[in-house]
């Protein structure tokens, strides 16, 4: 993926720590045909998600085809202002991608 593919925002309020991404990513099933050529396309789909806040492990996901184009990913974890968030993916593919934020 050339561009940047994850945005990242985390907000903090009495310990607990809310974090919103947005994967940009085509999440491609393999079950989907090629209207011009009659070809199925490939699997293409974020496989695993982890996110760690403060050095932390706070999130660890395996997903599959089933997850729509540019998943949106929202979830609340234990930290505190300052902390830096880190959400990495994987593909089916080997691609791989990872952004951080400080959570405010």
């Amino acid at each position: 993926m050339a561009k940047k593919s994850i945005k990242v925002r985390a907000k903090e309020k009495k310990g607990v720590v809310t974090v919103k991404a947005l994967m940009n990513h085509p999440m491609e099933t393999g079950l989907r045909k090629n209207k011009k050529t009659g070809k199925m396309f490939p699997a293409h789909f974020i496989s695993e998600v982890t996110a760690t806040i403060g050095g932390a492990n706070a999130l660890s996901a395996n997903w599959s085809g089933g997850i729509s184009k540019n998943p949106y990913l929202a979830f609340e974890a234990p930290g505190k202002k300052g902390d830096e968030i880190t959400l990495s993916w994987t593909d089916n593919q080997g691609n791989s991608e990872s952004a951080t934020a400080k959570v405010k």
